[in-house]
């Protein structure tokens, strides 16, 4: 009898671990709509840049803030408009990241480029492609 009382304690004890575990995991209901197809909304750095004009010659150096230390930073620049009026310049940055294990803490990575174009041109910066926005440094 003591064995039977043994059995029936340990089915009621493991009944109430199953009921309780289906009871606090939730289900694809309650999560809402699907998560996964709203993909969060990239960011574009600001970029710090400094132009030195001399002799026909803007060289500009800056900097931008990678999502980490191992990203490389790629900078090119041109002059934007038509062959008789140009509009101002635009420097191309590109960040790639390294297959490395990385830290993923912020940091600033400097660039460096030349360009031949007149003076007091506006300077317009796009990182991978989008509008960044450009303070002096």
């Amino acid at each position: 009898m003591n064995r039977m009382r043994l059995w029936i304690s340990a089915a009621i004890i493991a009944f109430v671990i199953l009921v309780a575990f289906a009871l606090s995991v939730p289900h694809t209901r309650d999560l809402g709509p699907e998560s996964a197809s709203i993909a969060p909304a990239a960011t574009v750095p600001t970029v710090a840049l400094r132009d030195a004009f001399k002799n026909g010659t803007h060289t500009i150096t800056g900097s931008v803030e990678t999502p980490d230390a191992c990203t490389t930073v790629s900078a090119s620049a041109s002059v934007s408009g038509s062959a008789s009026n140009t509009e101002g310049i635009l420097v191309a940055l590109i960040l790639e990241s390294d297959s490395c294990v990385c830290l993923q803490v912020p940091t600033r990575a400097d660039f460096k480029t030349t360009v031949s174009a007149p003076a007091a041109l506006p300077i317009t910066a796009t990182v991978n492609g989008s509008i960044a926005s450009t303070t002096p440094s």
